[in-house]
């Protein structure tokens, strides 16, 4: 993230954070979570948690096709595996933590009650059926991703998003405005991280294997600052600024291949509507 030691001048920063109040819209409240600050134009190219739903009931649909022309004519929709796998959940936010309260109360975890793990509905999967799932689950995703060029338009804007990532870090208006937060958390006491999402994956909160933390005094009482410092100094509001600033640029220099990326993102999803339509 933000190198330590470096600083903008003032005049810069000023300019920056004046730049974001001239060009956002004015939103009631406050910053609570991420989708508080609006949507960001990489945001029409994505795989959404919509299609990531619909994607997962086609291709149960298509598996359970696939495994009854096997000799499997009861095979469940949502099967359980022969031995349950270990699954981790990690849930956070591009800005780190937000939401006043939730720091207050759990630092930079989460109530575990309202992240579980969802089970699978179905029964166990036998022996036989395992052995025959995987051959099915590759066909059904090859059926999903039919007329799509996987390696060259396929989620290009989640690929280009490493390098935009990058801009961003180096952004020199977000630079100043993660000096003027960590100057901040100084203040008051806390570590003087280089950037909030130091303080998000600091190793002191002893994440366990689900991502989640120990909510410790210590814990709660940085994201409280974190979280403070942000709302003082609109720290998260720069910072969507910025990489509104550098998405809408680098789409721009890239416009055909977003474009292609597009199609194939609606070549999926004219896939699964079609199985549903067909199965579902």
């Amino acid at each position: 993230m933000a190198r330590r030691g470096w600083r903008l001048g003032a005049a810069a920063a000023v300019t920056v954070v004046a730049a974001y109040c001239a060009s956002a819209p004015e939103r009631p409240g406050l910053v609570r979570t991420a989708a508080d600050l609006g949507p960001l134009p990489a945001d029409r190219y994505a795989f959404t948690s919509q299609d990531y739903q619909r994607s997962e009931r086609a291709s149960a649909l298509l598996v359970r096709q696939c495994m009854a022309d096997r000799g499997h004519p009861d095979f469940p929709l949502d099967p359980r595996y022969p031995q349950d796998p270990v699954v981790a959940v990690a849930v956070g936010t591009d800005y780190g933590v937000l939401d006043l309260g939730a720091a207050r109360r759990w630092g930079y975890g989460w109530d575990p009650a309202r992240h579980l793990v969802p089970q699978p509905a179905g029964r166990r999967m036998t022996g036989a059926e395992y052995a025959d799932w995987p051959a099915c689950n590759s066909a059904a995703q090859r059926q999903l991703m039919h007329g799509i060029d996987v390696k060259r338009d396929w989620l290009y804007a989640g690929r280009r998003a490493v390098e935009v990532d990058k801009a961003v870090k180096r952004d020199p208006g977000l630079r100043a405005a993660w000096d003027q937060w960590s100057r901040c958390m100084a203040a008051q006491g806390f570590t003087r991280y280089a950037d909030p999402v130091a303080a998000y994956t600091d190793h002191a909160w002893q994440r366990d294997n689900s991502g989640n933390t120990r909510h410790t005094q210590r814990e709660r009482a940085t994201a409280v600052a974190d979280v403070t410092c942000k709302r003082r100094h609109h720290t998260a509001e720069i910072w969507h600024a910025v990489q509104a600033r550098r998405q809408a640029a680098d789409i721009a220099r890239h416009r055909d291949r977003y474009a292609a990326g597009l199609r194939a993102l609606h070549t999926y999803r004219a896939n699964i509507a079609e199985v549903l339509r067909r199965l579902g």
